[in-house]
């Protein structure tokens, strides 16, 4: 870790700092070795501090993991909705399965059954947005005449993204950018546009 200076840090510096150690050290050694005390060391910023922003090592860890991913879970907007979802599975099916992040989201989703702020924080700060960013760009799709607008675009999300949570879950199956690009195709085939006789 690197020494700090003297005086005090801008709250955004630290904030950032305890993120990028959270991320770090949540992928690096998985939940079993993740504490408040630990980040607090990597971080150089207090428990209080962190506990003031974070009402659980729960909460931190996911704000944690989202950090570190986020770049890679970015939603393409190419006007090509096949394309767009199929790079963003591609994404998500390459982080579950070249990265610990795969095994962190399990975990994380196992501690949020009992963890009343990680499960809130879950829902607020991880899978409502990207379910939203999700649903937006079929909504765009269908207006462009894509896809049929009379389809349920939050069941297409859950279609999608919940088959390879099921996978990761129950891992029987392979999570594959194969799989991927097939998952895609098959759900957009069903509820594409049809063209006006």
């Amino acid at each position: 870790m690197a020494k700090r200076g003297r005086g005090r840090r801008p709250a955004a510096e630290v904030r950032a700092d305890i993120l990028a150690a959270a991320g770090a050290l949540l992928l690096e050694e998985g939940m079993g070795a993740f504490t408040i005390e630990r980040v607090a060391l990597e971080s150089g910023a207090s428990k209080t501090t962190i506990y003031k922003w974070w009402s659980s090592k729960g909460a931190l860890a996911f704000d944690g993991y989202f950090h570190a991913v986020e770049s890679t879970l970015a939603f393409p907007d190419t006007g090509d909705i096949e394309r767009d979802l199929t790079t963003q599975l591609r994404a998500f099916a390459r982080l579950l399965t070249r990265t610990r992040a795969g095994r962190v989201i399990a975990e994380l989703i196992g501690q949020a059954q009992t963890d009343a702020d990680l499960s809130a924080a879950l829902l607020e700060s991880y899978s409502g947005p990207r379910r939203r960013l999700a649903v937006e760009a079929m909504e765009r799709a269908a207006e462009r005449g894509e896809l049929a607008a009379e389809v349920d675009f939050e069941v297409v999300v859950d279609q999608l993204w919940g088959a390879c949570y099921h996978r990761l879950l129950l891992p029987n199956l392979p999570i594959t950018e194969k799989f991927a690009s097939e998952l895609a195709r098959n759900v957009l085939r069903g509820i594409r546009a049809q063209p006006r006789r």
